[in-house]
């Protein structure tokens, strides 16, 4: 694997979805590295983690969820090594219990699928249904590592773009949530 600036010169091959997001960031002006991993998807915390080395960022994890009714969506964005508690959540953003949202929503409103859950996704949530939930930790990093899309490529932003340039563009906002992995 190797840490290369700016979108793959050769596209054949590569799903409309990446390609989409590449598009999206250069016609915004959001500089990035990429690596290309098709060898070794990101399917597990380990290949997840050789990744995150080459691409020189702390490892994050991309949390689709949605509540016991599957009314409202959140994404929600944390530091791999925090454990996820469901209660610390939904008293910070007064839901009700929350649990994963199935493939189909993720397809539906992210046009993504499972594996490859990132904030790059929010390019295709046109309509708002997804809420962004992101760790105070994280924004304390200097750059983010994310999918653009699919789970066989990872890209590096600022963290600075990530939630100002690129939010702003998807017309989405976030909320900050403090996770502490406590019951």
């Amino acid at each position: 694997m190797e840490l290369k600036t700016g979108r793959p010169e050769i596209t054949e091959g590569l799903l409309p979805r990446e390609i989409r997001v590449y598009d999206f960031l250069d016609k915004n002006e959001i500089t990035y590295e990429r690596v290309d991993h098709h060898d070794i998807p990101a399917m597990t915390m380990e290949a997840c983690e050789e990744i995150d080395r080459v691409l020189g960022v702390v490892m994050c994890k991309n949390l689709f969820l949605c509540n016991q009714q599957k009314t409202s969506f959140y994404m929600l964005l944390m530091p791999a090594d925090k454990p996820f508690k469901t209660k610390e959540i939904t008293k910070q953003i007064g839901s009700a219990r929350l649990s994963f949202a199935s493939p189909e929503y993720m397809l539906k409103y992210l046009d993504i699928e499972p594996g490859a859950v990132s904030l790059m996704g929010l390019m295709n949530d046109t309509a708002g249904s997804v809420r962004l939930l992101v760790d105070e930790d994280l924004l304390k990093e200097e750059y983010l590592g994310c999918h653009p899309c699919v789970n066989t490529a990872s890209i590096k932003i600022k963290t600075a773009d990530a939630f100002g340039k690129y939010l702003k563009a998807v017309s989405h906002d976030m909320t900050v949530v403090r996770l502490t992995g406590e019951a």
